[in-house]
């Protein structure tokens, strides 16, 4: 009998209830911007820290939070090319970090930002969290990553999904081993500041999702609106009919000098 992926995995409603949520109350004091009282702290540079998660809302996982600056209005989309840098290289050493530990049987690294992106805290963060049991990658496919392009440079390659791993707009960033973090990260700065400042709609949530394949690391940087009803009841992606639109409007603003 052929074994059945576990692609589930229990979530502590208890705790989850405890957490502080600064982007629906913006009177809520955020915890991150009260570094002295930060516990566990795993890992510092300068203004970037690695933490262990206080609210461990997930069962067999050890979940991590990557505090990106002390700026709690700030986000990825408008930071200095230095501090963009310093962060990613930061979050992509840990995360590798962590899989090569052999303790997990996946790790996810993943950013939320905005009301519609599943985050509770306004101030930019994002998570590295090693699961025990569940391969957060069971469904990767190189597909989802193939599309119209938008930039290509140096073993780094810019495109928009033409089979989408939700469906609509999906930008993603393809960094191949031994190319430059730089060209990576100015890529992933462009595609969230685009989404959040130039997109044809009202967007002010985006998700980062980072994967590792044979090597290729992959970023995913998904607009976030209210899911489609044809994909949450039936797994059917849609695909806009202008993303070849999207993808010249993006390299006009962000690549034509």
């Amino acid at each position: 009998m052929k074994s059945m992926k576990n692609t589930h995995i229990t979530f502590f409603t208890d705790i989850g209830a405890q957490k502080p949520n600064s982007i629906k109350n913006r009177e809520t004091p955020c915890p991150f911007c009260r570094i002295d009282e930060l516990e566990e702290v795993l890992d510092k540079s300068g203004s970037i820290i690695l933490v262990k998660n206080k609210y461990t809302v997930l069962d067999q996982a050890f979940q991590t939070v990557l505090i990106e600056t002390d700026e709690c209005e700030g986000d990825l989309s408008e930071y200095t090319k230095e501090h963009l840098y310093k962060v990613l290289n930061f979050g992509i050493a840990h995360w590798e970090r962590m899989i090569q530990s052999g303790k997990y049987r996946s790790v996810m690294f993943f950013k939320n930002h905005g009301p519609l992106s599943g985050g509770t805290i306004r101030h930019p963060h994002m998570q590295i969290i090693g699961l025990n049991e569940v391969d957060c990658q069971h469904d990767f496919s190189e597909s989802q990553f193939e599309g119209i392009p938008v930039f290509e440079k140096e073993g780094v390659r810019f495109t928009i999904s033409d089979k989408p791993r939700v469906g609509f707009y999906e930008l993603n960033v393809i960094w191949e081993k031994d190319a430059e973090l730089s060209v990576f990260a100015d890529c992933i700065q462009a595609g969230t500041h685009f989404l959040l400042n130039h997109f044809h709609r009202n967007c002010t949530s985006y998700n980062l999702f980072f994967y590792k394949n044979n090597q290729t690391t992959y970023c995913k940087i998904m607009p976030r609106f209210v899911t489609s009803p044809l994909y949450m009841g039936y797994g059917v992606q849609q695909v806009a009919n202008n993303i070849e639109k999207i993808a010249n409007k993006i390299k006009e603003i962000y690549f034509s000098a």
